[in-house]
């Protein structure tokens, strides 16, 4: 048992939501990426309505760092306790609560707490983490204020929808070419630019301009975490003005004579910028059919190359 001093932090704020609304927030952890800023992607690898195991990649201090956490979730007493099973260097030990408690006809108190260790108790380290936890503490509740209240005056500024192609080719040629991200401005014609690091094993980051059907030019900027041979997930840490979030992952899933590839979108319109952005008529409605198509078609597109690499046609090698 390590006799590193533990350090305590607590955050909170008021949510004009009922605290049932923002519990399923917190405790629907597979959808913190397209709601918290710092979360990149979750997968529960075990659990269920009470008890679960996550993995969770997440920016502490613009850095995508990865680890595992158990939590407990008390869905009458709106609470989620969480220890984290294996840590990321500097951090020996982390863990905390939520706590959501009704303050009001239509308006949630919700309290943020953790308590920590940082290996050897060294001081650069104990403030590199303190101010990591400081910030996605902040960012976290801000985000999800924001969340919970725009969902319940709006419930179409969420977005989610899927493509897919079926290819008579190798999954794992189909794989190759989504991960080989640093080959698409050769590949895709609909990609002018593009930067790829990996600054961590199967972490990627990826910056990119995007053409538009009409001509304009969109710059985005991802994170990408690999799941091979069949999934690759990303976060958008920089989206077009009409977005406040957009999440996303492909995969490929063996058919009986080749695979299925399919590109799955998760996006958070921002309500505010429609006027502003596609006219004074415009509405909400209007966003979801303009994003809509276009992530679609540039997916679809993007899809199809892959089946013709796969399946040998003409592609750029």
């Amino acid at each position: 048992m390590s006799d590193n001093a533990v350090h305590r932090t607590r955050h909170s704020t008021e949510v004009e939501a009922s605290a049932g609304a923002v519990y399923r927030i917190v405790a629907e952890a597979e959808n913190w990426p397209h709601i918290f800023p710092p979360t990149v992607h979750v997968d529960r690898t075990e659990g269920d309505d009470r008890r679960e195991r996550l993995h969770i990649w997440a920016f502490a201090n613009g850095v995508v760092r990865d680890w595992t956490s158990r939590r407990e979730l008390d869905p009458e007493g709106h609470r989620v306790t969480f220890r984290q099973e294996v840590s990321a260097h500097p951090v020996a030990a982390m863990g905390g609560e939520w706590i959501i408690e009704p303050a009001g006809e239509g308006r949630t108190s919700v309290t943020l707490l953790h308590d920590f260790r940082v290996v050897d108790d060294d001081a650069e380290a104990l403030e590199w983490v303190s101010r990591a936890v400081d910030t996605n503490s902040e960012s976290e509740l801000a985000a999800l204020k924001r969340a919970a209240e725009s969902f319940a005056r709006e419930p179409g500024v969420l977005l989610s929808f899927e493509d897919a192609v079926d290819i008579a080719g190798s999954g794992q040629d189909v794989y190759d070419f989504l991960l080989r991200a640093d080959r698409w401005e050769e590949r895709l014609p609909h990609v002018s630019r593009l930067v790829l690091t990996e600054p961590a094993p199967d972490v990627q980051t990826v910056e990119m301009d995007t053409r538009a059907a009409d001509g304009s030019v969109h710059t985005t900027r991802s994170v990408r975490v690999s799941f091979g041979p069949d999934r690759l997930v990303y976060k958008q840490t920089e989206v077009p003005a009409l977005m406040a979030a957009h999440t996303g992952r492909w995969t490929v899933v063996p058919t009986g004579d080749g695979v299925r590839a399919v590109s799955h979108h998760t996006v958070v319109l921002r309500p505010d910028r429609v006027r502003e952005l596609l006219g004074e008529q415009a509405v909400l409605e209007d966003a979801r059919r303009l994003v809509r198509t276009s992530l679609g078609t540039n997916s679809t597109a993007t899809l199809n190359l892959a089946k013709a690499y796969a399946e040998g046609a003409a592609v750029p090698s």
